[in-house]
């Protein structure tokens, strides 16, 4: 049923053009939820349920929030993927004629929230539209709470992968896009494993490239894009364009910090796709998933938020320009060798606010006068980051040092302008200063003047009535009154006039008493609104400058980013690594900086590494679990990635040419969401990185073949390898970590395999761990020996040990009999055996025989076949790989 009240009429109509939003309301001093929308945000607010008249033979489902701390509401919704339609007043009262006007101001979504409390600090919030055309895909993504808007169009071979990529490593809030990518299940399916909070379809018309380009030139005031390098990217321009659409359409209002438009090209940084991020935990933890324990919390020493951003965004782009490494590489030696330039820096940059997001909440309209003293508070610092880089000599801190602004004038404003600690609401007073505003003077000093008139008549009326404990009070409903208590009644004056009865006392007006009233009253209110109307105006004023506060918003990031590194690299001992355009990799005593962090004995064992683009391009390591080999891995892949942000590296020496990608192959979990067991998953990945790796990758391969039975997974770890080896294109840098034994027999046969293995000391039934990479291949298993480490009960060890025995003794016996040898090793992956049926039909011509004599000698080979097999002969042929089958249960550690 349609509501009936003039009210619930005008919210309906509003209601109708914002459906898919939850519409927060305006009715005085509350935000107010009707219906559906009531039902939604009680339950997840876990708020009261109430109902309102609104004309129906029902009341309508209700919920309201008080206004003034509507935000924490509001943040609690969007975080659980809702948009908000804030609607508001647009008239004032005393001027509506009936029902007030009202209209939605803004649309609040995951990606367009800009209060702070709803926001982590330390990453952007981006919001990213997308747009596909046949092969081609276009990308858009903006932070509009610090102005960073970028494009970047991807088409080609494996296009999609790159997109997917770069769609995980942006990590938006929220995502838009065009109807077609529907079309693409597994496109969409990958999107939806994003852990995006929403994601929606947005109009096809705002994806047109002539509108999306006309929206761009008009926005930037240009007359081509030409100048921001994205002229002939079309996927990417339709992308932006509808992405801009959708902010305008949403927010109501210019954004003037959003004032340039980058273009991004993937090719010029490292690939780290979502496995790599995640085996090697750069921004998150693989257990807790929180950011304690990755490498970022490692490195983040920031003492900015701007500056921890950027570090994010450095850490999951490594360069591959070395020109770009070799800058920071030099900033960070100037910042290590000046410890008083690094002590004052800290001290500084400690008390800078964010600049980006402040700058963001200016344009926004929704900075207080509190954030302006922020502002005012970090620009005042700025001079003295300036004088400390000034001195400097590397190119990147010379370059930030010219960079900063101090912007006096902007500084100037505020200091002039507003008070020290001023109102949290700009609509109360409170916020700006004497003498900034003459017309703003005089109606403080009538309301000061007044006030003291008002203790002058109190002061007079007792003298004149004699009525000693007469008093002047004051409330909202009657204004000012003159207090009398019931044992002076006698004595009260024909001028008072009675305006309230109380249980003890009554209160009067008097005629002087009124306009004296007005004028003070009238005076307040004129000064409140006053002080709102010029403190609009200084932000006004103050967005002008936004261009100059973010580009010096940047250079403090970048100082307060290598200032970081820097004293990473100081406390844990790091060392400047040699860039080189050579396709090798050469680390001397290198350690994973993660757990050698959380080994509080200092005991981590280091190890070198070694890879050419010759004799050592990939190397098998074997070893029991537990001994080191995921950890050396990880670390090696660590230690590329540390020195291709620019940043020192633990190892006492190490030689790093540049990777393109990073692929990970460790561990497996079945991936329930898409039905997909533990081994489609490890092959999933295999495929992808032999598809897409180069010679310049880096791969890092730990247990390939383990998700299935022992000959299938040898075999597929024994091609996988022969693959990266023998192919021309491929042979990328390879950690091959194994429990296949055999896969040891490669050195030699294969160019560029070498064998190598965690060493490990045996004590009696016992072992120990020594953690060291050496030469050559492990020459036995410790499975027990590990199992019995790992806390297994001591009658299971000793059942096992025995059972193991009995194995072993009867592998020995079958090869035995087998083999017609002594002793009986473990067979060779290679070995090659001809058994006397295949000698017998080499010997054969079969052209020759007649089909009774072919028949005849079918029959007798298919006998002596029969026979083998009872005697447990093998009867392989010549072309197949020779196994023992006893083997099967003692692969694996």
């Amino acid at each position: 049923m349609i509501p009936t009240t003039p009210m619930m009429k005008q919210y309906a109509a509003i209601k109708e053009q914002h459906k898919d939003a939850l519409l927060f309301f305006r009715l005085g001093d509350f935000y107010e939820l009707f219906f559906e929308d009531a039902k939604i945000a009680a339950r997840e607010l876990e708020i009261t349920l109430t109902g309102r008249d609104c004309g129906m033979n029902e009341r309508a489902p209700m919920c309201g929030v008080p206004y003034h701390s509507v935000e924490a509401y509001i943040a609690k919704l969007v975080n659980k993927g809702y948009k908000i339609a804030i609607c508001e007043q647009t008239q004032n009262s005393s001027e509506a004629k009936g029902l007030v006007e009202r209209d939605v101001v803004r649309i609040i979504t995951p990606g367009t929230v800009t209060e702070s409390f709803a926001l982590d600090e330390k990453r952007n919030n981006y919001l990213v539209s997308l747009y596909t055309k046949g092969k081609k895909y276009g990308i858009a993504a903006i932070d509009i709470t610090t102005g960073e808007f970028f494009v970047s169009e991807f088409d080609g071979q494996h296009c999609e992968s790159t997109l997917l990529n770069e769609l995980w490593k942006i990590a938006p809030s929220e995502l838009i896009m065009n109807a077609d990518i529907q079309n693409s299940t597994k496109l969409t399916e990958s999107i939806n494993m994003g852990n995006i909070s929403s994601i929606s379809v947005y109009h096809n018309w705002a994806y047109d490239f002539q509108t999306a380009y006309q929206k761009l030139t008009n926005y930037f005031s240009v007359h081509s894009l030409e100048g921001f390098g994205c002229e002939r990217m079309k996927c990417a321009i339709s992308a932006a364009g509808a992405l801009l659409e959708y902010i305008t359409q949403t927010q109501k209002d210019s954004l003037k910090h959003i004032n340039s438009l980058k273009t991004h090209y993937p090719q010029e940084y490292m690939i780290l796709d979502l496995n790599a991020r995640r085996n090697l935990e750069l921004t998150e933890n693989s257990r807790e998933k929180g950011r304690k324990n990755s490498l970022l919390w490692l490195l983040d020493k920031t003492s900015t938020a701007l500056g921890a951003r950027l570090l994010r965004r450095w850490l999951l782009q490594p360069l591959t320009d070395i020109k770009e490494i070799e800058l920071r590489l030099e900033g960070l030696k100037e910042l290590i060798q000046d410890r008083l330039l690094m002590d004052d820096l800290k001290e500084t940059l400690t008390e800078v606010y964010d600049l980006e997001r402040l700058s963001g909440k200016i344009s926004y309209g929704t900075a207080n006068a509190r954030d302006l003293i922020a502002l005012k508070n970090s620009l005042h610092l700025l001079p003295t980051v300036k004088r400390l880089l000034r001195g400097t000599k590397s190119s990147i801190l010379h370059n930030c040092c010219m960079d900063i602004d101090p912007l006096e004038d902007v500084y100037g404003l505020i200091e002039a302008s507003i008070v020290e600690e001023p109102s949290a609401l700009i609509k109360e007073g409170n916020i700006i200063k004497n003498a900034y505003s003459d017309e703003l003077d005089k109606l403080r000093f009538a309301m000061s003047n007044g006030r003291s008139w008002i203790s002058e008549l109190e002061q007079s009326e007792r003298e004149k009535t004699g009525i000693r404990n007469l008093k002047a009070g004051f409330n909202k409903v009657f204004g000012y009154y003159l207090e009398v208590t019931k044992s002076y009644y006698d004595q009260v004056p024909d001028y008072y006039i009675r305006k309230q009865t109380l249980a003890n006392c009554e209160r009067f007006i008097t005629n002087d008493l009124k306009e004296v009233e007005a004028t003070i009253l009238g005076a307040e209110e004129k000064s409140i609104k006053l002080e709102y109307e010029i403190f609009i105006k200084i932000r006004d004023e103050i967005a002008l400058h936004i261009p100059r506060i973010q580009k010096t918003a940047q250079s403090i990031a970048t100082v307060d980013t290598l200032w970081s590194l820097s004293k990473t690299a100081e406390e844990n001992k790091y060392i400047c690594p040699e860039m080189t355009e050579e396709n090798e990799i050469n680390i001397i005593n290198g350690r994973h900086p993660l757990i050698e962090k959380m080994m509080s004995n200092h005991l981590f064992v280091p190890n070198n590494t070694h890879f050419d683009n010759a004799e050592e391009r990939i190397m098998i390591i074997t070893g029991p679990n537990m001994a080191g080999k995921s950890t050396y891995l990880r670390q090696v892949a660590l230690i590329v990635i540390m020195a291709q942000i620019g940043s020192f590296v633990p190892a006492d020496n190490a030689r790093i040419g540049i990777v393109d990608r990073v692929f990970t192959r460790v561990g497996a979990s079945d991936d329930l969401t898409s039905g997909q067991s533990t081994f489609m998953v490890e092959m999933t990945e295999v495929a992808n990185i032999l598809h897409n790796a180069t010679s310049r990758s880096l791969l890092i391969l730990d247990e390939i073949g383990r998700g299935t039975s022992t000959f299938d997974g040898l075999s597929i770890a024994w091609a996988v390898i022969e693959r990266i080896s023998k192919q021309k294109t491929l042979r990328a840098k390879t950690l091959f970590a194994t429990h296949y034994h055999e896969l040891t027999e490669l050195e030699g046969k294969l160019p560029g395999v070498k064998n190598y293995c965690i060493s490990v000391k045996e004590q009696g039934d016992d072992i120990i761990f020594l953690r060291k990479i050496v030469k050559g291949g492990a020459d036995k298993s410790f499975g027990i020996q590990v199992a019995k480490l790992a806390g297994l009960p001591e009658g299971v060890i000793i059942r096992a040990s025995e059972i193991l025995k009995k194995l072993e003794q009867a592998d020995i016996n079958n090869l035995n009999r087998r083999k017609g040898k002594k002793s009986a090793e473990q067979l060779s992956i290679f070995e090659i055996k001809k058994s006397a049926i295949e000698e017998e039909l080499a010997k054969l011509n079969v052209l020759a025989l007649t089909p009774m004599e072919a028949m005849n000698i079918l029959y007798t080979l298919a006998a002596k076949a029969k026979s083998g097999i009872e005697r447990g002969e093998s009867v392989d042929s010549g072309t197949e790989l020779v196994f023992n089958k006893s083997d099967s249960g003692r692969r694996s550690y």
